[in-house]
Order: structure tokens, then C-alpha cells, then sequence
């Protein structure tokens, strides 16, 4: 009995001296990009089971402070901040070992502060706290077109927090004198930001965006190439749409011929120009045709089963009932989508005609997209795609951008110059520049896409590129 009595004793100091442990995270702040998800660490010394224990994550910045609790096996949603729910888990499989990290998804501004994870055994307890800082995107510049006294570029960048100052740099890094910066607040809290610059032809016609927050040290920047052989960028109102080039332009519907002294710059095969003439500059309109122009049809092997195609592969819309079709490993499954049946790489350009549709996203994709899930479509994930819903139009970039065209536009031009990591979008009717994606990281070939969207019944349609339009 004694014997019994002397195991039963050590047993209990085994059990109570297990029971201790340490809570342990990173000594360094988590500085989140906003929109992307994020793990905060969180680990017991030694590495003993949390299954049985009753985990916390607070944020100390809120009265009502739970994140998130797991306890008595399950998670307790009770009591949690409201605008947490669905973004936070743990990962289970590893509470065993002793792992009770935090994976917080699609961050937000308000999800900056102090979180504390609080572990709890029937017998002990310990915690840690950790800095969660956001920062935004990385600016994304576009060019406006000409401008009274220059050319105009656009920076924007979202998903900041608190708000961020934006810059605009020549190429020794002096100030531009720029317009007054445009803020906006969301519902999420995240700071957008924008700012308009004029500029002027220099040696470079290198000019950056910059974009920093001093509170978490932190800045991102953007670099745009004017072509700096071009003497006077006043009379390119499209770059991106166009590399003008010439010693002549050639005739071209009603236009007549004119001559600029455009000797030194590099005229690209096959590029043809006519110039309207306009008493006033900033009317002067350009119309390109590229030998580049692609002849594109959908491929009905990608298509979502929701999509209905035009016999001749130029028409797609949406369509109510789900359609019977053959699971072969191309088609879209979870976004009513379609690509074009080639990919390309160089310059190619194609024409969309969106006309009466009230939602429809286009642009260009790499081959490996995961057609299985919804991913967001953004750069980082092979997508540079420009969309119209509910009334607004967005630049799908790492963090979302809106924007309002000119003129709605009835017909969208896609342009690509796969060498210069740039995707370009124009409104084909009055020959603007809607948005472009510069500095892109393209690896493979790249496939029109087209989605048609669900809200109307109005079909996307390929259009041929007429040059004396």
C-alpha cells in the first residue's frame, strides 16, 4: 500500500511540474501588409499539448478585447470582437505539440495594435504580447496623358495605417512640385491616397513615386520611364498606348498627312498614326494600329460552366443554369471566367466591346492561375485586370485602386508590352488612357481574359481592330 501510495505522489509532482510552462512569441513588431493574412506567433516552453487548455488572443487596444478563444476542445465565438469573426483560427493539428499561433486574414487598418495570447491550464498560466503594425501598397503610377505645361502621371496607394505621406521624386531624388494629396478613410480603416504631378522632359524622364510611414518606419516607391528621346512629350498624349515614333505619319481614313520632327525616335513596324487636327493641343488625338494586333477567341475548354459562348468564339455572357461539361483540368470552377485559346508574349493588343453592360472584368492572366479557387485576382496571383461593378470602376492591383474614366467607356482596349512590364487599358472610342500596371514580373505567357459578370445578360464581344475608326 505504501508503494502504491509513493507512486500515486509521484505521479501527482509529474503531472503539476508538466503543467508548467512559458508563453512565447516573436520580440519584434508584425508589420502587415494590408488585405494579405497573417500569422502571429505563439508557442509554449516546452513544447507540450494546448489541447487541453483554454487559449486567448485579446487585443489590448479594445475594452472588449477577445480575438479569439479556443476552450474545452472547441472555439467559443461568444464575446468576440465583432469584425473578427471569420478571420481568425488556430492552428488545431498543432495544439499538440504546443503551437497556439494566431492566423488572421484580410487585415485591416483597425487590426493594428497590441495582442496578447493568454494560455491557461487548471493549474497555471503565462502570456505574451506582440506589436501588429500595417503598411500598404506599393504606389502604382499611371500616366494621365498631356497636360497644360507637361505630361501627367498619377500615384496612388491604399491600405495604409495610420496615414502615410506621398511624394513625388525626379531622378536625383528632388522634390516635384505636385497638386495637394487626395485622402480617403474606408469602413475598414485604411487611408488611399493619391496625387496628381505635371511634369516636364528631363536628361532621364525617370520620375518615383514614394509613399511612407514614419510611425513603422516604412516606405515603398515606384519608378516610371518617359521614353527620353521623345522632344516633345506635349504632343504624345498616349505613350503607353502608342510609342509614336516618326519622321512622317502616314495617312490614315480622313486625316492628312502630316510632318513632325520626330528623326531620332525608334518607329515601330507596322504602327499607324493619323492626327485630327484641333486648334487646341490638348485635342490632338492619336490612332495607333500594331502589326502586334492579335486575333483573339475564346477557349470554350476553359470556360465556367455558367458561361455561354458564341459559335465563332468572339461572344461570352452569363447565363442562368449550369451547363454539363468536361472536367479537363482547364476550366474555371469557382469564377465564371474564360481565357483566350493563346498566349502570348512581346507587344499584342485587342479590343472588348463592354458596351450596356453593367459589370464585366478584362485584362490578362498567366497559363498557372489556380482555376479551382477564388483567389483575389491581383498581380501577385498572375492577374492584371481592370473591373466595372456596381457602378465603379477598379484597378485590380496588390491592393485594389478606383478610379473614374472620363467617358464610360463603350469599347476597352487591352495593350501589353511584355518587354516593358506594362499592361495598359484604353477607352477605344475617344482614344484615353484608363489605367496601366507598370513594373509587372511576367515569367510566362499571357492569356486575354474575360469575365462577363453575372449582373446582366449582355455578352462580352472580341472586336476587330479597325485602324480608320
Amino acid at each position: 500500500l505504501r508503494g502504491n501510495h509513493c507512486k500515486l505522489l509521484k505521479l501527482l509532482i509529474c503531472l503539476f511540474s508538466s503543467e508548467k510552462f512559458e508563453v512565447l512569441g516573436p520580440t519584434d513588431s508584425i508589420v502587415a501588409v494590408a488585405g494579405d493574412d497573417i500569422i502571429l506567433p505563439c508557442y509554449l516552453k516546452p513544447n507540450i499539448s494546448a489541447e487541453d487548455m483554454t487559449v486567448d488572443w485579446l487585443n489590448l487596444d479594445f475594452l472588449d478585447s477577445r480575438v479569439f478563444r479556443y476552450q474545452n476542445h472547441r472555439i467559443i465565438r461568444e464575446d468576440q470582437i465583432l469584425f473578427y469573426s471569420g478571420r481568425t483560427s488556430l492552428y488545431e493539428e498543432e495544439l499538440w505539440r504546443g503551437n497556439t499561433s494566431l492566423k488572421l486574414t484580410r487585415v485591416q487598418g483597425t487590426d493594428e495594435g497590441r495582442y496578447k495570447c493568454l494560455i491557461q491550464s487548471k493549474s497555471w498560466y503565462d502570456d505574451f504580447t506582440v506589436q501588429v503594425l500595417v503598411k500598404g501598397s506599393k504606389p502604382v503610377v499611371s500616366i494621365e496623358g498631356h497636360r497644360e505645361g507637361g505630361m501627367g502621371l498619377l500615384c496612388e496607394s491604399e491600405g495604409w495605417h495610420p496615414e502615410p505621406e506621398l511624394v513625388w521624386l525626379d531622378s536625383k531624388g528632388v522634390n516635384l512640385s505636385a497638386g495637394p494629396p487626395e485622402i480617403h478613410r474606408d469602413s475598414k480603416g485604411f487611408y488611399r491616397v493619391k496625387q496628381h504631378v505635371i511634369v516636364q522632359e528631363t536628361d532621364t524622364n525617370r520620375f518615383t513615386c514614394r509613399v511612407q510611414q514614419s510611425r513603422i518606419n516604412e516606405k515603398m516607391e515606384t519608378e516610371i520611364h518617359l521614353p527620353s528621346d521623345a522632344p516633345n512629350l506635349a504632343l504624345l498624349d498616349h505613350l503607353n498606348f502608342c510609342n509614336v515614333s516618326i519622321g512622317s505619319i502616314v495617312r490614315a481614313g480622313k486625316s492628312t498627312e502630316h510632318q513632325f520632327p520626330f528623326n531620332s525616335i525608334d518607329l515601330q513596324p507596322g504602327v499607324l498614326v493619323s492626327v485630327r487636327k484641333s486648334n487646341n493641343k490638348r485635342h490632338t488625338r492619336f490612332q495607333c494600329m500594331f502589326l502586334s494586333t492579335v486575333d483573339v477567341t475564346l477557349d470554350p475548354d476553359t470556360a465556367h460552366c455558367k458561361l455561354i459562348l458564341s459559335d465563332d468564339g468572339k461572344q461570352v455572357r452569363h447565363g442562368e443554369l449550369d451547363q454539363v461539361l468536361s472536367d479537363n483540368g482547364k476550366r474555371f470552377t469557382n469564377w465564371s471566367c474564360v481565357l483566350g485559346n493563346v498566349g502570348f508574349s512581346g507587344k499584342f493588343y485587342y479590343e472588348v466591346k463592354v458596351e450596356g453592360k453593367t459589370e464585366w472584368t478584362l485584362g490578362v492572366v498567366i497559363q498557372s492561375i489556380n482555376r479551382n479557387e477564388r483567389s483575389r485576382p491581383i498581380p501577385y496571383n498572375g492577374y492584371w485586370t481592370v473591373e466595372l461593378k456596381d457602378g465603379e470602376y477598379t484597378a485590380h492591383a496588390d491592393s485594389p485602386v478606383t478610379f473614374t474614366p472620363r467617358e464610360e467607356p463603350q469599347k476597352v482596349g487591352v495593350f501589353v508590352d511584355y518587354e516593358k512590364r506594362q499592361v495598359s487599358f484604353y477607352n477605344v472610342e475617344d482614344r484615353s488612357h484608363i489605367y496601366s500596371f507598370t513594373d509587372c514580373s511576367f515569367t510566362e505567357k499571357l492569356y486575354p481574359f474575360f469575365n462577363p459578370g453575372d449582373s446582366d445578360s449582355i455578352s462580352l464581344v472580341v472586336c476587330p481592330v479597325d485602324a480608320t475608326d
